[in-house]
């Protein structure tokens, strides 16, 4: 019953004033009553969201179609050799060409001295690619428990007040607990909008790490072909809707 007074109350604001305006309204009020823990709180969220966008763009940018690009380097191989498959990687952006290179450049010394120049040089594509996710990681740490901190240091000012007042009068309890129980939902509502985007960036640089050990494994294959006198066998994957 409380519960639908409240949402009805809510909706019949936010139709008189406007569903943005309210809500901004109401948004700063709340974090001015939640206190100091707030402004740590926010510049954390602000601080959060533009690590995931430099990593968004970061990412993007090294997503490629993997086994386009890799048709290109067999059929360069076949066309021209280890010189006009260099040519293809230099002009391809991200880390599965960035591998393909450093292998490339050592195939002449043999396919084990290209394969230890792949796995080398793979680990420091990895390193990239999760570089910045640490930080994340730590915010959505930080966030919650700046928020129960926050909570705690309102509760001590809240029970403070009820000392000071000698009355434990539903009024100061209630409004001293629900001002100190702010910090904790805004923290967690924090966390768990980076949460989302720290979920998302684990699961892109998985996807390109599985792309880079695959198209490697037929590099290497290409490589040991064409050193034997073979033909590469140039495969095209086709998308067929079922």
């Amino acid at each position: 019953m409380l519960l639908s007074q409240g949402l009805l109350a809510f909706l019949f604001q936010a139709q008189q004033k406007g569903v943005v305006e309210y809500v901004a309204n109401l948004l700063v009020e709340k974090y001015i009553e939640g206190g100091f823990f707030m402004h740590p709180i926010l510049a954390i969220l602000i601080i959060g969201i533009a690590l995931s966008i430099a990593k968004w763009i970061s990412l993007s940018k090294a997503s490629i179609n993997t086994r386009k690009f890799l048709s290109e380097v067999k059929k360069a191989l076949d066309d021209g050799g280890v010189d006009k498959a260099l040519e293809v990687c230099q002009k391809t952006p991200g880390p599965v060409a960035s591998i393909f290179q450093a292998g490339l450049l050592r195939a002449n010394e043999g396919i084990e001295a290209a394969e230890k120049a792949i796995i080398a040089y793979g680990g420091i594509e990895m390193a990239f690619l999760e570089r910045g996710l640490v930080w994340l990681s730590l915010f959505i740490s930080l966030a919650p428990l700046l928020g129960f901190t926050g909570t705690v240091q309102g509760m001590i000012v809240a029970f403070d007040s009820i000392k000071e007042a000698k009355n434990i009068s539903p009024e100061i309890v209630a409004g001293g607990i629900s001002i100190a129980l702010l910090t904790t939902l805004f923290g967690l509502v924090v966390a768990v909008i980076l949460q989302v985007f720290y979920n998302y960036f684990v699961a892109k640089v998985d996807k390109i790490v599985i792309d880079m050990e695959e198209s490697s494994i037929e590099l290497i294959d290409a490589l040991a072909a064409m050193q034997q006198g073979k033909k590469v066998t140039v495969t095209e994957t086709k998308n067929t809707a079922k």
